[in-house]
């Protein structure tokens, strides 16, 4: 009799893989019999090594399987005016489909494949899986709120003709289960209606309601009127919505390698968490801004210098500036700290912070005791890092789902104090903005949120315990999937 094996199927970016990965991980505990194959394309662009993770979670789980797809090429008339480097890596996943068609066959060869698992933005594999006979879940790795912003892209798309950057800029839009949001909230690649990357969302968004289920890594009780929307069908008006499991909050344990968000080099005590051990409980502001978040070097300044005004103990990751527009970059080079921070700023905070290259623990750094607050790019992953470590946070979003996901933490969530941000491209923060934000959260103004984020913490131990909302999802799911 063949092996039962559930395959899942990643986009190759590392904030997209790891809870892919940890889906499978969560899976095996309830099924060890049970294979778990995790297709891998390649990466359309520079967005970060996930080799040392894949390594490290192929030694401690033999029983997953990970199969790099052969490398896919553009034809060589292609051109796009998209401005979006996602635009490139959904294209590509569009032509995976052969590849992923012969991975699934010689899966099957050996295995009963009971389901296919898809990221978002592996949309086309959907009828692949239908045409094999196997049934195809989305796995929503955002938001509950965001999934809701989702599933009403295609509404949003048939009731209106303008562009979203052309809107209004005051124009409130609305979501079941979801606060209000203005247009510059969601994300850039859906701004303009006739650039390619919004089209081929809106193809992904509207093939989820095609799919078997969809599988969503949130906590129900943080974001419990999204998720009743969507199960009331409310952001589908026309039409039946795929059932929803929510197995969240699927969080990394700190293991392999991803920069900026747990694991890391080396298997030494990293220096920062020594440091941590040496401060008061609750005392210390961590400054980390996910694998691919960077800043200019004037916005570095400005950081330091609300740091220091604020008077508050701090644990900061500095990375290597951009080098170009936006926030959203990869750089291997090592940052020169007395080139890109004020002089004499590291000898006057010394004792009382510590600035930290390129990388941290995330994981260990949140869970230690000394960590009092977080200010984050709003990455979901990190996110839920802190809401399982019970760490009230500071939301400065910096690309993608960010600035929607903002809105979410402090209107909906009542997890974050927001970062406001000066008007213009550049979205700057001023130092007197950063001082007041880290004064509010580590004061009297973040203690609703610290008691609120020791609630969730409790929640979310909870639902990942035996008999709670996340192991009953998961129960559901693994049953309709007819694994025995």
């Amino acid at each position: 009799m063949k092996e039962q094996a559930v395959v899942l199927y990643s986009a190759p970016a590392i904030g997209h893989l790891t809870p892919m990965v940890e889906l499978g991980k969560l899976l095996l505990t309830r099924h060890l019999s049970l294979s778990i194959h995790v297709l891998l394309p390649s990466q359309a662009y520079e967005g970060g090594s996930i080799s040392s993770y894949i390594a490290a979670v192929s030694a401690a789980h033999p029983s997953i399987t990970f199969h790099h797809l052969p490398p896919t090429s553009l034809p060589p008339d292609y051109s796009t005016t998209s401005p979006h480097l996602e635009t490139l890596a959904l294209e590509l996943l569009r032509l995976n489909n052969p590849n992923v068609h012969r991975a699934l066959v010689s899966i099957s060869e050996t295995h009963r494949v009971q389901a296919l698992v898809i990221d978002f933005f592996c949309t086309n594999a959907l009828s692949v899986a239908r045409g094999l006979g196997i049934p195809c879940y989305y796995f929503f790795s955002s938001s509950g709120c965001g999934l809701t912003v989702f599933l009403g892209l295609p509404v949003l798309h048939r009731t209106t003709t303008k562009s979203l950057k052309d809107l209004a800029t005051d124009t409130v839009l609305r979501f079941p289960g979801a606060p209000p949001l203005l247009p510059s909230d969601l994300a850039e690649l859906v701004q303009d209606r006739n650039d390619r990357s919004y089209e081929l969302l809106l193809e992904s968004a509207t093939n989820m309601l095609m799919a078997s289920g969809i599988i969503a890594n949130t906590l129900e009780k943080l974001e419990e009127e999204a998720v009743k929307a969507i199960r009331d069908g409310k952001c589908v008006p026309d039409g039946p919505t795929p059932p929803l499991y929510c197995i969240g909050p699927l969080v990394s344990s700190g293991s392999g390698g991803k920069a900026g968000s747990g694991g890391g080099p080396g298997n030494d005590k990293p220096e920062c968490l020594t440091w941590l051990d040496s401060q008061p409980r609750g005392s210390v502001v961590f400054l980390s801004f996910g694998s691919l978040g960077v800043f200019s070097a004037e916005q570095l300044k400005e950081i330091a210098t609300g740091l220091e005004r604020s008077g508050h103990r701090f644990l900061w990751v500095v990375r290597s500036p951009a080098t170009g527009k936006g926030h959203k970059a990869v750089s291997t080079a090592e940052p020169d700290l007395g080139a890109l921070l004020p002089e004499g700023f590291l000898e006057r905070t010394a004792g009382r912070g510590i600035v930290v290259k390129s990388w941290a623990p995330q994981v260990a750094v949140l869970n230690h005791g000394a960590t009092g607050g977080f200010v984050t790019h709003c990455g979901w992953n990190s996110v839920l890092e802190a809401v399982c470590a019970g760490v009230p946070m500071i939301a400065w979003p910096l690309y993608a789902e960010q600035r929607q996901n903002r809105v979410f933490m402090v209107e909906a969530m009542r997890v974050a104090l927001p970062m406001e941000e000066a008007a213009g491209e550049e979205r700057s923060v001023s130092a007197a903005e950063v001082e007041r934000r880290i004064r509010g959260l580590m004061g009297p103004e973040g203690e609703a949120i610290r008691e609120r984020m020791q609630h969730l913490k409790k929640e979310a131990q909870a639902a990942l315990s035996p008999g709670g909302s996340a192991q009953v999802a998961l129960a559901e799911l693994v049953q309709s999937w007819n694994i025995a």
